[in-house]
């Protein structure tokens, strides 16, 4: 690998992990799953592939016509609110329960069909991801020309797989903390709160 291509790959990948790296409604679903261990493969391999996707879309030319479909962004955006805004209000019920919601036969409710619809509704019902994946890396992505632009996507790709990867399997990490249900009740809030933000922004983003 040349010089240039290790700086595209690496740009890429710098504001690749920029972007995921953050506190979302995707990013707490995923940690939620990899402390309960439910379905973490299944969960993490569908957020990944999605960027991988959207990502190379952007880098293809497919941010071009994105920004110029406001239509269908707004009925992503209004779609993804009252998603979102259940799902919020779902996880403060949950800390409104206390003791036992998250035992195993809890868990045992959840089938990969649902953690896959979930977790495709948080990621796809997001305007935001397209805006971030394929207009802006895309855009990015496309001045660096062929072939540093498939490297500057690599990077983007791999920072997405690398921190999806991480927070999934990472969050067992944390499980000595969760011992406690005091601790269930406050990550429930916190999500829940981050998934009423995120709707609220949803909402008032025009």
């Amino acid at each position: 690998m040349t010089f240039p291509y290790l700086s595209s790959f690496l740009s890429g990948a710098g504001l690749g992990a920029s972007l995921i790296i953050a506190i979302g409604a995707q990013n707490a679903f995923v940690l939620k799953q990899g402390l309960k261990r439910r379905y973490v493969g299944l969960v993490v391999a569908i957020c990944a592939s999605i960027d991988v996707l959207l990502i190379g879309l952007g880098i293809g030319g497919m941010g071009a016509l994105i920004s110029r479909a406001p239509f269908l962004l707004d009925v992503i955006r209004w779609a993804g609110a009252i998603f979102v805004f259940l799902y919020g209000a779902r996880a403060f019920l949950a800390a409104w329960r206390g003791p036992g919601h998250l035992d195993a036969s809890d868990g045992e409710t959840q089938t990969a069909i649902g953690a896959a619809s979930t977790v495709l509704a948080l990621s796809l019902l997001n305007p935001h991801v397209y805006l971030d994946t394929v207009v802006l890396l895309g855009g990015i992505g496309a001045r660096y020309g062929w072939p540093r632009n498939a490297w500057f996507a690599a990077g983007a790709m791999c920072a997405s797989i690398v921190w999806f990867t991480t927070l999934g399997y990472g969050a067992r990490l944390l499980q000595p903390w969760f011992e406690k249900d005091i601790a269930w009740r406050v990550l429930d809030v916190i999500v829940g709160c981050v998934m009423w933000w995120i709707a609220a922004a949803l909402v008032f983003s025009h």
